[in-house]
């Protein structure tokens, strides 16, 4: 598609993307001016922050006792919102009790949106996009289509960090291996802050990218080294005590919560507690991570190693215990390679086209931030919600934070609509990772594994090499 755009259109899709990002920032300008507490809340960001002050043992009213600060503290507000976090997110957390809070907040924001057009950018290079106008206008283009979903907005709303970890690792495992022996180290880093990353190191095994591998495990280590010089014994609680520091009862919040949509959510939302609920994930998760892999080992030597990337990241939402609403912020770039390979098969394959757009269109419709009051849903905790997921009624985390488990749970008596619309994004994640399952067996059986480095055929509508 870039080599057909490059030729004169160019500035015109340049021009398109920046009067769409405009439009679609522009609009969250006005909704965040208009209705401040609905576009932001940056609880978490409060969390890092008081984790990070944890670590200067400066947090106001608090006073350090026993060998465990960070995960004795009893929370944050009335939600009593834990620091669930590797130790090395508050280590590195202590960057932000640097700035004042308000500053603090307006950073957030701005590094959320770079981060997305940068993850978007790495994506579009890493599927071959050498002309820079055509890359900016795609990469402005997919940003306002995704700006407005409601992982996104949520990953804003709260001051989170994942499209910043999102593009971290986009960037480390795109680049072009020749003379960068560290490559796969900053994805260990991101494992440092976030454990979902670590999903990648047996990805770059099944696929022998041994010194990648090897890059990522030695990254994840200075994380975890670092954390123990600075907090040795939340790391141990961390790491070693697995019953009673990460996995505690009640220090991630309701596991069956609508946010949580992960297979484990799903399942356990389905047993009726969250203790019917573990066996069952543990199989179907375990066969989920060897297909998964498998599955992405296929697309990458099949010479599409960017979808293959997409699938692991996916394959690790799936089966993480724990996968909120903000973690699925990788649909970004979902739509980007979704519309390139729709684009790119347009006149070898109308079909195969279409099922790709649809598929890009498809992630928009249903991760969108859909106000849920326009299906007659009454504001959750004085505010408004956006996205399918918060149709049907559900939990609040007050509940489970002072009643612990209990069979009367709204997420236990979803019935109907109520179980798609509130299991939107793992159920539309599961039909993804069988298209992407079946694909990756047809190319295998099509193709012939194509370098790294070059280009694919293009009379049979492959799409470039991510070397750039």
């Amino acid at each position: 598609m870039n080599q057909v755009l490059a030729r004169g259109r160019g500035r015109w899709l340049l021009a398109a993307g920046i009067a769409a990002f405009a439009t679609a920032g522009g609009l969250w300008v006005a909704y965040a001016v208009l209705d401040p507490g609905a576009a932001l809340n940056f609880v978490d960001l409060h969390v890092y922050t008081d984790g990070g002050l944890i670590v200067r043992h400066m947090l106001p009213g608090y006073r350090p006792h026993g060998s465990t600060p960070l995960y004795s503290w009893g929370g944050l507000g009335s939600l009593k919102l834990k620091f669930t976090y590797p130790p090395f997110a508050a280590v590195a957390s202590v960057a932000v009790t640097l700035v004042p809070w308000t500053i603090a907040q307006k950073l957030s924001i701005a590094v959320n949106v770079i981060a997305l057009l940068a993850a978007v950018w790495f994506t579009y290079g890493a599927l071959g996009y050498r002309n820079r106008q055509v890359r900016l206008g795609a990469t402005l283009l997919t940003a306002a289509a995704v700006f407005w979903t409601e992982p996104v907005q949520r990953d804003i709303y709260l001051g989170q960090v994942n499209l910043v970890l999102m593009a971290l690792v986009i960037w480390d495992l795109c680049q072009p291996s020749e003379g960068r022996w560290w490559k796969g180290a900053a994805t260990g880093v991101a494992a440092g802050i976030k454990v979902i990353p670590l999903i990648f190191i047996p990805y770059l095994l099944i696929t022998r990218r041994f010194r990648e591998a090897a890059a990522t495990c030695a990254g994840f280590l200075v994380t975890v080294l670092i954390g123990f010089a600075f907090l040795p014994g939340d790391s141990v609680k961390y790491w070693f005590d697995w019953l009673g520091g990460l996995s505690a009862p009640g220090r991630t919040g309701f596991i069956g919560w609508a946010g949580n949509q992960s297979l484990r959510g799903l399942i356990t939302r389905l047993s009726g507690s969250i203790a019917a609920g573990g066996t069952p994930w543990l199989v179907v998760g375990a066969l989920t991570v060897i297909v998964g892999l498998a599955s992405a080992a296929l697309l990458y030597r099949a010479g599409h190693p960017l979808p293959a990337l997409l699938l692991t990241e996916l394959t690790g939402d799936l089966f993480s215990p724990i996968s909120w609403d903000h973690h699925w912020v990788w649909i970004a770039p979902g739509v980007a390679v979704a519309a390139h390979y729709g684009l790119r098969y347009w006149r070898v394959a109308r079909a195969r086209a279409i099922g790709f757009l649809a598929m890009a269109a498809g992630i928009v419709a249903v991760f969108a931030a859909w106000p849920t009051r326009w299906f007659g849903v009454p504001p959750h905790l004085g505010n408004d919600s956006y996205g399918l997921i918060w149709e049907p009624p559900n939990t609040t985390p007050l509940e489970f934070v002072q009643r612990g488990d209990q069979p009367w749970y709204a997420e236990y008596h979803w019935r109907g609509l109520q179980l798609i619309t509130g299991n939107a994004y793992v159920l539309y994640a599961l039909a993804v990772f069988a298209i992407l399952l079946a694909t990756s067996v047809w190319i295998s059986r099509r193709a012939q594994p194509q370098s790294r480095t070059a280009s694919s055929d293009s009379s049979q509508g492959e799409p470039v090499s991510y070397s750039a």
